[in-house]
C-alpha cells in the first residue's frame, strides 16, 4: 500500500511538473501537439476499453482521433482568431453530449443497452476527447491563456481532492453505487466548495473582473460538477469491461485516460462557460 502510494506521488509529481513545464517553455502550436499526443495514448488506451482486438481497427481509431483534431484545429482557425462561430456550436455539442451521458450514468446497467457496443464506443470515445482537445487548445488563445489553462486544470484537482477528503470523512450517501460505489454525495460537495473557494481565491489574487465574481463562481460550480460526470463515465465503461484501469504507462495511476477523465468533461463547459459569460479571446 505505501509503495503504490509512493508511485501514485512520485508519478503526480511528474505529471505536474511536465504539464507546468510545456505551458511555460511552448508557444501554443507546440502546447496544442502535446496535448493531441496525451489524446492520442488516451485514444488507444479508449479502443481497449471499447474491445476493440485487431491491431488495423486500433489503429484506424486512433488515426480517425488524430484526423479530427486537424480538422478542428484547421476548422475553428485555432492558431489564429478562433472563429467563436465555428467554435461555439462544437462546445455546445460537447456540453449536451456529456448531459447525455450523465442519463446513462444514472441509469447504469440498463443504459448498456444503447452504448455498449463497438460502434457507439467509439462514438462515445470521440466525443469525449476530442472536445476536450479543442477547449483546451482554444483556452491558450486568451491573453492570459496559459493562467487559464492552468486554472482549469487546478479546478478539476481542486474538486477532486476535496470530494477525497470530505468523501472520506463525511461520505454517507453513494452518489452513483452501480458505477462508482465509492464516490458519495457529501464528498462532491465538498469538491464543489472547494472549487468555491479556489474562484474566490482567484478573483481576489488576480482581479479578474471581465466576467464578475458571480461568474466566476458559477463557472467554476459547474465546471467541478461535469468533472464529476467525465470520471463516473470513464468508471461506467471501466466496470462494464470489467477493468481497473485504462491503461499501465503511469506508475500508481493507470493510464493517461484515467488522468484526464475529469479534465475531458470540464474543459468543453467551463470554455463555453467563459463565451456565454462574455469573457471572449
Amino acid at each position: 500500500m505505501r509503495h503504490k502510494l509512493k508511485q501514485r506521488i512520485v508519478t503526480g509529481l511528474a505529471l505536474a511538473g511536465s504539464l507546468l513545464a510545456a505551458v511555460v517553455l511552448l508557444p501554443l502550436p507546440g502546447l496544442a501537439a502535446v496535448f493531441g499526443l496525451v489524446v492520442a495514448i488516451a485514444s488507444w488506451e479508449w479502443t481497449r476499453l471499447a474491445g476493440y482486438q485487431p491491431l488495423w481497427l486500433r489503429a484506424g481509431y486512433l488515426g480517425l482521433a488524430i484526423l479530427s483534431m486537424g480538422f478542428l484545429y484547421v476548422y475553428a482557425d485555432l492558431a489564429g482568431t478562433p472563429q467563436l462561430e465555428r467554435l461555439q456550436p462544437v462546445l455546445g455539442l460537447a456540453c449536451l453530449w456529456w448531459a447525455i451521458a450523465l442519463l446513462w450514468i444514472k441509469t447504469y446497467p440498463m443504459s448498456g443497452a444503447l452504448w455498449a457496443t463497438g460502434p457507439m464506443l467509439g462514438l462515445m470515445g470521440l466525443l469525449v476527447l476530442v472536445p476536450a482537445w479543442l477547449s483546451a487548445v482554444f483556452l491558450l488563445s486568451y491573453d492570459n491563456g496559459k493562467l487559464m489553462l492552468l486554472a482549469m486544470v487546478i479546478l478539476v484537482a481542486g474538486a477532486d481532492i476535496g470530494a477525497y477528503f470530505s468523501g472520506r470523512q463525511f461520505g454517507r450517501t453513494r452518489l452513483a453505487p452501480t458505477v462508482s460505489p465509492g464516490k458519495s454525495w457529501e464528498g462532491v460537495i465538498g469538491g464543489q466548495l472547494t472549487c468555491v473557494g479556489l474562484a474566490l481565491l482567484a478573483h481576489a489574487l488576480l482581479g479578474l473582473d471581465r466576467i464578475g465574481l458571480a461568474g466566476m463562481v458559477a463557472i467554476a460550480v459547474v465546471g467541478a460538477a461535469a468533472s464529476v460526470v467525465g470520471d463516473l463515465l470513464e468508471s461506467m465503461v471501466k466496470r462494464h469491461r470489467g477493468v481497473k484501469d485504462s491503461g499501465t504507462l503511469l506508475p500508481g495511476h493507470g493510464g493517461f485516460l484515467d488522468r484526464i477523465d475529469g479534465i475531458t468533461a470540464a474543459a468543453p463547459v467551463v470554455s463555453l462557460g467563459l463565451i456565454l459569460a462574455g469573457w471572449l479571446p
